[in-house]
């Protein structure tokens, strides 16, 4: 008995002190990631606080330093979120809503839904190719921001029918059988039971998917955005920018006040981004209220 009993209790300790082990090693493997994280944000703030000037925002790109802004750059990325979303978030539920509500369980399905799970994993720069060969040259679109909009939705399409579906899919099925009980429609049913109560993680893929978009700059340098404009897009046809290809530009410069530039521009991409991510959560707690 005694036997059994030291062998328990040396396995107990083992156990332990595995656990212990783990524990340290998940901490440290997250430490480190914060701590560069970290790091990285000090130094970018260290070198781009000093260019946070109303300056910044209402000046266009010069050659000069001391008399560049980005105002170009961030009307443009504006007028690009403008049109995205609203286009992105049409078609990528509208398509969740066929996968999961309408469309028939079979082999095509299956087949569509692997695909579209294999394009959300696609590079970036494989849609800059895609929409370089449809929207600038098939249709004859140019290097215009409509072009732009158009491949950037391109790119979030399945990350938003994948989150989009996600959500559909969690809504228990008792609450469609309750709306058929009561003599709702198909789409009755899905538009005030099943939408309703998947809403917060469709909105919540839908500003992740756009969160990825203005920080991308491969695809929009393949349909040939610029680096240098100084005027603000009149209409969707004519030519852009946006923040993350003037960074970009002004990192390609050897002044160090144009490194000063870059970071007071990836400041205020960042701070773009935490205010998405901000609306997303108001978004959420909204309409989990109304559900």
């Amino acid at each position: 008995m005694n036997i059994f009993h030291d062998a328990n209790h040396k396995q107990i300790l083992r156990r332990r002190r595995t656990d212990w082990l783990l524990h340290i090693l998940f901490v440290l493997a997250t430490s480190i990631g914060v701590v560069a994280l970290c790091a990285l944000l000090i130094d970018i703030v260290i070198d781009g606080i000093t260019r946070l000037q109303p300056q910044l925002f209402t000046e266009f790109p010069s050659r000069k330093a001391d008399k560049s802004g980005m105002k170009s750059a961030l009307v443009g990325t504006i007028y690009m979120l403008l049109i995205m979303a609203p286009t992105s978030f049409i078609f990528g539920v509208g398509a969740a809503i066929y996968l999961e509500e309408y469309g028939k369980k079979g082999r095509i399905t299956k087949l569509i839904q692997l695909n579209i799970s294999t394009l959300a994993g696609v590079p970036s720069i494989v849609y800059g190719i895609l929409g370089l060969a449809i929207f600038v040259r098939l249709f004859a679109l140019e290097r215009s921001l409509l072009a732009g909009a158009l491949t950037m939705t391109l790119l979030v399409l399945p990350i938003i029918i994948v989150s989009a579906q996600e959500a559909i899919r969690a809504v228990p099925r008792s609450r469609r059988d309750a709306s058929f009980a009561l003599g709702a429609t198909k789409w009755q049913t899905v538009s005030r039971a099943v939408l309703p109560s998947a809403m917060p993680g469709i909105l919540t893929g839908v500003i992740l998917a756009m969160s990825r978009a203005i920080g991308e700059t491969a695809p929009l340098i393949m349909i040939g955005a610029l680096t240098y404009v100084p005027f603000l897009p009149n209409s969707m046809m004519d030519s852009f920018t946006v923040i993350p290809i003037q960074v970009y530009n002004w990192l390609s410069r050897p002044q160090m006040e144009f490194k000063e530039l870059a970071a007071s521009g990836i400041i205020v991409l960042l701070v773009l981004l935490l205010l998405m991510n901000f609306s997303a959560i108001l978004l959420r707690n909204k309409y989990q209220k109304n559900v």
